[in-house]
């Protein structure tokens, strides 16, 4: 569930959570190329884990916020604001993904319309307020695909400034 404590070089995996599985390819695809990641989501979370949470959103390299389509998404749109400032006034040289898709499933919509509704209008919202925010570490992406190729290539920046960093100290 989490690799690298220490948090040098991680892509922390924040977003959508309950029974969602969009992190099951995010993982494959990092374990294969041997990138450090901290998956929030767990079995048996605890109220105690929040605090390991916090100390990933305030130090991982790359935090990924994708809302999906499979959650009302209510409390993780309101979170995405707050988390997006966290991350930035915390470290100004990480990398914030955010992907929020624009429509909630139909099911979940037809089960309750009018929070379906509410969701529609906060997705619509938080993606225009996101759209104007003109920060060069911050990226809006449209899909699950682009967030992990774009979390690929920041981590090999990340690695890379690191690396120069520590030469050029």
């Amino acid at each position: 569930i989490m690799k690298n404590i220490t948090n040098t070089h991680c892509i922390g995996l924040f977003g959508t959570c309950g029974s969602s599985k969009w992190r099951d390819h995010f993982i494959s695809r990092y374990q294969d190329q041997g990138i450090s990641f901290f998956n929030p989501l767990k079995p048996d979370w605890k109220p105690e884990d929040s605090a390991i949470e916090a100390e990933h959103l305030v130090n991982d390299d790359i935090i990924l916020f994708p809302i999906t389509s499979e959650t009302f998404g209510t409390g993780s749109l309101a979170e995405t604001g707050y988390s997006i400032l966290s991350a930035i006034r915390s470290n100004d040289q990480r990398f914030v993904i955010i992907f929020i898709d624009p429509k909630l499933a139909t099911e979940l919509h037809q089960e309750n319309p009018t929070a379906g509704k509410e969701s529609s209008n906060a997705r619509a919202i938080v993606t225009a307020h996101l759209k104007k925010v003109n920060l060069p570490n911050v990226f809006m992406v449209d899909s699950l695909d682009k967030m992990l190729e774009l979390s690929v290539k920041l981590y090999k920046v990340a690695s890379i400034m690191a690396d120069i960093k520590k030469e050029f100290k």
